[in-house]
């Protein structure tokens, strides 16, 4: 199930040292850890319905950044530290835009080229990644809060039920219904697993 799913590129043994640099203010360090988590942080806040998801993921860093002197943890507890504040700045978003969250109006050929110039996968990840926004815009916004964070970030489930200020038993009920969703919408596509 979940716990299937592959791991998001991780910094590994460097780590520790990387994060020692940047609590010392090394802008190196700083890059180092921007480029490994802010292509799935933009990702999360941009199937969230985030209309600046960019600006936003710079936010994120620029908050983690300034307090990541305080920082302890391995690198599991910083992505979900990072996490935990991408959720809380996209519902400040969310607040200032007076609205209930919705899925962005995203045109997903207004994203960037990740194939590296291969046409065949660059349709395919464009229908993946529409697919996603429209499989998300039919889940509560809690359901979908739960599978991104769970999907996306690779997040545990505590981690998870910590960003959101929920219980664990919350979070697996909430992911539960979520993937149920998710299947049953593919079951009446007729799409087979």
């Amino acid at each position: 199930m979940v716990s299937s799913r592959p791991r998001p590129p991780r910094i590994g043994d460097e780590f520790d040292s990387i994060l020692t640099a940047a609590q010392a203010k090394q802008g190196r360090a700083f890059e180092r850890l921007y480029r490994a988590l802010s292509p799935v942080v933009t990702g999360y806040l941009r199937v969230q319905g985030s209309p600046e998801p960019d600006d936003l993921t710079n936010e994120v860093f620029l908050n983690a950044f300034g307090a990541i002197e305080s920082f302890r943890g391995d690198e599991d507890q910083f992505r979900s530290w990072v996490f935990t504040i991408a959720h809380r700045r996209l519902t400040d978003e969310r607040r200032r835009r007076g609205r209930r969250p919705q899925i962005a109006d995203w045109d997903v050929t207004d994203a960037p080229d990740a194939a590296g110039g291969d046409v065949e996968d660059e349709a395919l990840r464009r229908m993946s990644v529409e697919r996603v926004v429209q499989l998300c815009g039919d889940l509560s916004p809690d359901q979908r809060d739960v599978l991104l964070l769970r999907m996306v970030s690779a997040l545990p489930i505590e981690a998870v039920a910590e960003a959101l200020g929920k219980s664990p038993t919350a979070v697996k009920a909430l992911q539960r219904r979520a993937l149920g969703a998710v299947r049953r919408a593919y079951e009446r596509e007729g799409v087979s697993r």
